[in-house]
């Protein structure tokens, strides 16, 4: 279980590291409305189609929290970071994500009863640091950004944060390709209706340049967003919520190479402080010795 709980991780950075710069390509021909809408419904499609069968199986207790876990985690997060990424680098973009594991220790920590090693809340910390330091370098090579839409990204991460402390207490009795579909099953309508206000079917103009972006934007949807919801969410199952967010700090290495392949600028300090990102990963999933960090108080 161990080995293939670092096996999920390294799969799930490589993918969702790779979504950023797949999102900023799609950007050339298409709205951010549109492309987390058309995003939804084509993962949406595909997971009806191979799972559909298992809405059978869900209870009337575990609807809500689905219903929450979705809208966290999948639909607001989509629209949020395809308009972040408009306006800021994707590297930068998936940097500020790296915030995740931390918002996730503190909602666990208050909210769930959830425990922590003191080494876990250190290596969280010093994570952070290591992202602080990466968006100081990036904010000074790209002064004429937008930096308040990072704001996107950290609401995105309280929502992730949320949903996977859900996950963990709310679903675990569900398989993980149950809990993907049933989110999905919840959002198409929903995205379906953007898609429709957005005038997509509309003003969509079928030049090579919208096409490309449709491609992105199902390469997106079929691996970064259908396949790898799947496969986060069981390992959600089999870790603990911080292990799967510090999912978080992988990402931003591998977004952080694809913006330097695509001409955004890497510097020596930026790359110093990705190897404070790992210190800080190898921190959190250390295995905890002694004392334990408990809330005073709980609230389930």
């Amino acid at each position: 279980m161990k080995e293939n709980k670092w096996a999920y991780l390294i799969l799930i950075s490589l993918v969702w590291g790779s979504s950023f710069i797949l999102m900023k390509k799609a950007l050339l021909g298409l709205s951010p409305l549109q492309i987390g809408a058309f995003r939804i419904l084509i993962a949406g499609s595909i997971l009806m189609f191979v799972g559909a069968k298992k809405l059978i199986h869900i209870q009337r207790k575990h609807w809500k929290p689905l219903f929450l876990v979705a809208f966290t985690a999948t639909f607001f997060p989509g629209f949020f970071f395809a308009f972040a990424v408009s306006q800021i680098d994707s590297s930068v973009s998936a940097i500020l994500n790296s915030l995740t594991p931390l918002i996730t220790m503190l909602i666990g920590f208050f909210f769930f009863g959830f425990s922590f090693s003191r080494r876990q809340v250190f290596g969280v910390f010093v994570g952070l640091v290591g992202t602080l330091l990466l968006i100081v370098k990036s904010a000074e090579i790209n002064p004429h950004q937008h930096y308040e839409y990072a704001l996107l990204i950290f609401l995105s991460s309280i929502g992730y944060a949320y949903s996977l402390n859900m996950i963990k207490t709310k679903l675990s009795d569900l398989d993980a390709l149950s809990i993907t579909v049933s989110c999905f099953a919840v959002l198409m309508l929903p995205a379906l209706l953007v898609l429709v206000f957005s005038g997509f079917f509309n003003d969509l103009a079928w030049t090579s340049e919208a096409s490309e972006s449709l491609f992105y934007v199902s390469l997106l949807a079929i691996v970064g967003t259908a396949m790898a919801k799947v496969l986060f969410n069981r390992l959600v199952q089999i870790s603990s919520p911080v292990f799967s967010s510090s999912v978080t700090y992988l990402i931003t290495v591998v977004a952080v190479a694809w913006g330097m392949w695509d001409g955004e600028r890497l510097t020596l300090y930026q790359l110093f402080s990705v190897v404070i990102i790992f210190a800080g990963v190898y921190l959190v999933n250390k295995k905890p010795k002694k004392e334990l960090l408990r809330p005073a108080k709980t609230v389930a």
